[in-house]
């Protein structure tokens, strides 16, 4: 997996200072407000405003991603987010997949070092290149490559241009940072965090799974009990309340 953060509004933090600044100085004009912002001011403001949940300011600043080496499966899930994203992927109804190259889950390699056996994982990789031997067959055959495609798996790579808004970053990375999103996914958006964090430090201080911006876990029942959830808060509360019970959330699971 390749990500690179390849374009990005100019200071981002500032512009979206700015932004919330015209909503209520009473100066005379933006670009006034713009030259009166230091760059403390500037870090403190944003720092506020997202304690605030004043976050329509966010979606000024854009930030564009190259992400290449993904699975199908994966850039799958990534087109779920439709608010404030713009994606530009390689079209399979017009590309000629004629590599054999594809991409493989992480539990094959953890199960692999488990059982000391790479029975599945030839399973595995026969399976992805007998669809691809089939699909390179259907096109030799005068079958397009849009018709064609049907029989490819997941598992095939492609590549991509997204650009989000901050506001759906931090929305994205609340999803799919969390421990419970699929590894790959999770791979990438702690990638793209990383990216995103060189540039624009102080807006994506706290950005990362729900968990860690919320202090609980939003899951509920499936929670992975690195943070309580609600349920669980709402019960210590009760039982503190109403009851005098001392509960005690500082577990290694809670922490």
């Amino acid at each position: 997996m390749k990500v690179r953060l390849i374009s990005y509004t100019p200071e981002p933090e500032k512009l979206i200072a700015t932004a919330a600044r015209v909503c209520y100085s009473n100066k005379a004009d933006i670009e006034t407000i713009q030259k009166d912002f230091s760059d403390e001011e500037i870090s403190s403001f944003i720092e506020q405003l997202i304690e605030s949940g004043h976050h329509t300011v966010l979606e000024h600043p854009v930030f564009s991603f190259a992400i290449e080496g993904i699975s199908r499966i994966c850039s799958h899930q990534l087109v779920r987010h439709r608010i404030g994203i713009a994606i530009s992927q390689r079209s399979q109804r017009y590309c000629l997949e004629d590599a054999y190259d594809f991409i493989e889950p992480d539990e094959f390699f953890k199960r692999l070092e488990k059982d000391a056996d790479d029975e599945q994982e030839g399973e595995f990789a026969t399976e992805v290149c007998n669809a691809i031997m089939t699909y390179k067959s259907l096109v030799e055959n005068g079958i397009s490559k849009e018709n064609a495609r049907y029989v490819l798996p997941g598992a095939m790579p492609t590549r991509m241009i997204v650009t989000m808004n901050a506001r759906e970053l931090l929305h994205f990375f609340a999803l799919r940072c969390c421990l419970r999103a699929q590894p790959e996914m999770q791979e990438l958006a702690t990638s793209m965090l990383e990216e995103v964090k060189k540039v624009a430090p102080v807006l994506f201080k706290k950005a990362g799974p729900s968990c860690i911006q919320l202090g609980y876990c939003p899951e509920g029942k499936r929670s992975c009990g690195f943070r309580p959830t609600m349920a669980q808060l709402l019960e210590t509360w009760y039982n503190r309340s109403y009851h005098g019970k001392e509960e005690n959330l500082d577990t290694p699971q809670n922490l």
